[in-house]
């Protein structure tokens, strides 16, 4: 069986547990991680009788060459017209839906399709919090993302030059990971000079990197459908005292709570490592976000390495660890790795060295 396979015999066991005829997924993310297909226009009916993944012409061929299905459909009409005769055929009589991703709109519609008597039921998170858990080629993949991610930085690092503008040197970031192998960033490239790093996500501005102040860049690629998630700092020139202060302090708190991330940990024990040492340091009030967070196919999954996050940490998980402060006026700190939990502890995965780069 096909990993993809496994995937779908879970699932479809949990649906038996919640007493289901079926599931639709309308997540594509979900509808990736259950049957492979990346196309922009797909719906999954699950059920006891197999998969039925549906699309529509544009993908006749790339559904046969990539996705993993019992029965693949390209509907000549609308998915959810297909779907629903489906699910009549079937003889359902309860469909479980994705709650957390279709709108009010799309349920509506899929609500008054279907008819009265078939009754609709929310799924929970059960797919998000199995995907939490990488299997090996998923940690292979990440790790490709990472390297990218890594060697890109670098690359653009060496044709920083005086004057360059935050949104030229998030351009050739972009531009190295691209050619590095990367299918696309992983979100919106992050570079943010001086005063504009107090804002965590801030955008790259036309506007020249400054002399003498902190430079945040948060960047991440996208390898084979999987990412990466780096912050590094750097400083073109000097670092003022305040500067290096700061910079140790978030960096003490970053590997504090590497050194408390493994197996049987809660989510939120990671994240109080890190906020204690910065509450030490007089900083906790300018740590303004959460530790960290899951990452996968999505940047942001399941677990949040959070305040009130109760969730186990498990090996397999890969999550960002980030701690940072934002004063305002001044500039940002933040120092971020990916980190694979591991039976043993955890590995860093980011080979990027953490000392405040001068350019």
């Amino acid at each position: 069986m096909t990993e993809f396979g496994e995937r779908r015999r879970w699932f479809q066991e949990a649906l038996d547990g919640a007493e289901l005829d079926g599931a639709l997924i309308s997540s594509p993310v979900n509808v990736r991680y259950l049957t492979g297909f990346t196309g922009s226009n797909s719906l999954l009916l699950m059920s006891s009788a197999g998969a039925e993944l549906f699309t529509d012409p544009r993908y006749t061929v790339q559904i046969e060459q990539e996705a993993d299905a019992e029965k693949k459909t390209v509907a000549t009409g609308t998915l959810l017209k297909a779907v629903c005769t489906s699910v009549r055929r079937r003889r359902m009589r309860t469909v479980g839906f994705e709650g957390l991703h279709l709108t009010y709109d799309s349920y509506a519609r899929l609500s008054a399709a279907l008819g009265e008597k078939i009754n609709l039921k929310s799924l929970g998170r059960e797919l998000e919090e199995r995907r939490a858990v990488k299997s090996e080629s998923e940690v292979g993949a990440i790790r490709q993302a990472v390297k990218i991610n890594s060697e890109a930085y670098e690359k653009a690092l060496k044709r920083f030059k005086a004057g360059m503008l935050e949104s030229e040197l998030a351009l050739e970031l972009d531009y190295q990971m691209r050619r590095m192998g990367a299918e696309c960033p992983a979100f919106d490239t992050i570079v943010a000079s001086g005063a504009h790093a107090a804002l965590p996500h801030a955008h790259p501005r036309a506007v020249p990197i400054e002399t003498n102040a902190l430079l945040l860049v948060d960047m991440g690629a996208q390898a084979n459908g999987y990412a990466s998630d780096m912050t590094r700092m750097a400083l073109p020139g000097k670092p003022s005292r305040r500067a290096v202060k700061l910079y140790r302090a978030v960096l003490e708190a970053q590997q504090e709570a590497i050194r408390a991330t493994r197996p049987g940990a809660t989510a939120a024990s990671v994240d109080q490592a890190a906020r204690r040492v910065l509450k030490s340091a007089g900083l906790d009030s300018l740590f303004i976000h959460s530790t960290g967070h899951g990452l996968g196919l999505e940047i942001h999954e399941h677990p949040r390495i959070g305040k009130t996050e109760k969730s186990a940490l498990q090996a397999g998980m890969v999550i960002t660890i980030e701690p940072g402060v934002y004063v305002e006026g001044w500039g940002g700190i933040r120092i971020e790795d990916t980190v694979l939990v591991t039976a043993g502890g955890c590995e860093v995965l980011t080979p990027t060295g953490k000392e405040l780069r001068v350019l």
